[in-house]
């Protein structure tokens, strides 16, 4: 059975640095980023040295609905 790859896209003009997706993403697959977002937070950004598994998580705990995940 083959995996599926996914994608973590962070809209980071609506994250407010909550990090609730990164504390609840089972792989690590979010991180928070260096750099400040247009609103002055440090948002949460993929981390591209893990692997995203699709379980959609992060959409779910985000209450300001800037996260998508997509399969490639």
């Amino acid at each position: 059975m083959a995996k599926t790859k996914c994608r973590v896209v962070v809209r980071s003009e609506f994250c407010k640095g909550c990090n609730l997706c990164i504390e609840y993403c089972k792989k690590g697959a979010l991180k928070s980023s260096g750099e400040l977002n247009t609103m002055g937070y440090h948002c949460a950004t993929a981390d591209a040295e893990k692997e995203c598994i699709g379980c959609m998580v992060c959409t779910l705990v985000c209450p300001e609905v800037a996260i998508e995940v997509y399969s490639e």
